[in-house]
């Protein structure tokens, strides 16, 4: 179906057939010109400026920030204005934010004064608060007003506001009461005060408050659409479930792209320069080697016991890789779940004891399967001489050490790290795995040394 989309749109591009094309994009889902639009991006310009201006800015606000910054440079001027000036308030904070310099200037210029300022407001909240999503299109009513004159309001200015399922109750000097469904107001008595249909159980944003908490208190409760509120409850703005997906998107990829060991990208991979990609990788990548550097360093204090007992470096890849891959599983759950608001930093002891249980079980289990692998080789191959049982105990005891010590790295880090007010997502699986591995040749010696020391040592 996409394919024969692309190629009927080809035809109609080949042929010159520019009235024909205008019906038929005018004609297709906003989706399906987004799809058009990332297969041929070198008629994304041509694709907007035939789209009706409505159609053509209900498309350019869903394309990614690199595609709008490549049609906004080869854009005709007049087109461009009157994109920029009837995109949402919400979304066009969203493009100001991304762009740099002149391009902000530029198109700060083709706003009227009243956006212009509205526009400059919205920009200076910080980029990753509340502020920075929410809309000023809203429809807000007065507590002593009648349902008649509420839905007269509705009817006079609801075709600007980005929402109208939910209408905003405040006092006169502007500060948020509650919130109301629009499906009350319709059901209710025309001649009822819109202060009778009020319960008093509001829920509203803060506007200085991170974005992730707005995803937290979004999905914790059922609602299209949250006010935002300054710190003297006047109500400011609103803040739509579509921002929200699109934020939880962004801060799923970025803690995605931490967690794998790399400094989340500003882009699509495609779109990233290759230069790029190399600064965003290199720093933990040498953060990581010379984390390893202690790893050798570790091994070259147990050179002498190495020489003596050479099995004993047979098992070191199996006792290091144990040990990361525990400590990556527990960072890993632990970071979804304070990305979903299940785990705070004051749950630290919560999150220790089930980890010291989980670890103790977990590395039982690879102790006996280890020290079973262990005899059935020797009995098959020998290989162990006549210790294979104290070599057993060795690894098996070494493996419930690594990876109780690996859960609990992997579990603690993140909270460390929230505590101190770095981002979770930076202590990455890769991270955790550095720093067990170096600890867990330590545990594997240490008991080397006390089961062997005196017999093979």
């Amino acid at each position: 179906m996409e394919e024969l989309l692309v190629d009927e749109v080809l035809e109609l591009l080949e042929n010159d057939s520019d009235k024909q094309l205008k019906t038929y994009l005018n004609e297709l889902n906003i989706s399906d010109v987004e799809h058009l639009i990332d297969e041929l991006p070198q008629y994304a310009v041509k694709f907007i400026e035939t789209l009706s201006i409505k159609r053509a800015v209900n498309v350019f606000r869903i394309l990614d920030f690199p595609t709008q910054e490549r049609i906004i440079k080869k854009l005709q001027n007049n087109k461009l204005t009157e994109i920029i000036r009837q995109l949402p308030p919400d979304d066009r904070t969203a493009l100001l934010g991304e762009l740099k310099g002149d391009a902000v200037k530029k198109l700060l210029a083709l706003l009227p004064d009243n956006d212009r300022i509205e526009a400059l407001h919205l920009l200076g909240y910080k980029e990753d608060s509340v502020g920075r999503m929410m809309t000023p299109d809203f429809i807000a009513v007065k507590i002593e007003w009648t349902v008649s004159k509420v839905l007269s309001h509705i009817r006079r200015y609801g075709k600007n506001s980005e929402t109208i399922d939910v209408v905003y109750v405040i006092d006169k000097d502007g500060v948020l009461l509650d919130d109301i469904r629009i499906r009350e107001i319709l059901l209710a008595d025309p001649e009822v005060k819109i202060g009778e249909l009020t319960d008093n159980r509001l829920i509203a944003l803060k506007v200085n408050d991170p974005q992730e908490e707005a995803i937290n208190v979004f999905k914790m409760n059922n609602r299209v659409a949250l006010p935002v509120i300054d710190d003297q409850n006047v109500l400011l703005g609103i803040v739509t479930i579509d921002d929200i997906l699109w934020i939880a998107h962004e801060e799923y990829s970025e803690d995605i792209q931490k967690m794998g060991g790399t400094q989340a990208l500003d882009e699509p991979y495609l779109d990233v320069p290759v230069f790029e990609l190399y600064k965003k990788r290199v720093v933990w990548l040498i953060v990581l080697f010379f984390g390893e550097l202690l790893t050798i360093a570790a091994m070259s204090n147990f050179e002498h016991q190495i020489a003596k007992v050479v099995i004993l470096a047979t098992f070191i890849p199996l006792i290091i890789s144990s040990g990361g891959n525990s400590g990556s599983q527990a960072a890993t759950l632990i970071i979804q779940a304070m990305a979903l608001g299940e785990v705070t930093i004051k749950d630290w002891w919560n999150v220790m004891r089930r980890e010291i249980f989980s670890g103790i079980f977990l590395g039982s289990t690879l102790c006996l399967l280890s020290f079973s692998v262990i005899l059935v080789w020797h009995f098959i191959m020998p290989s162990f001489s006549e210790h294979y049982i104290l070599i057993g105990l060795v690894v098996g005891c070494s493996l419930v050490g690594v990876v109780l010590w690996g859960t609990l790295m992997g579990s603690m880090l993140p909270l460390i790290l929230k505590k101190l007010g770095a981002d979770p997502a930076a202590s990455s699986t890769p991270f955790v795995a550095t720093l067990v591995d170096v600890t867990g040749l330590i545990i594997y010696f240490s008991f080397a040394m006390l089961f062997l020391k005196g017999i093979l040592l």
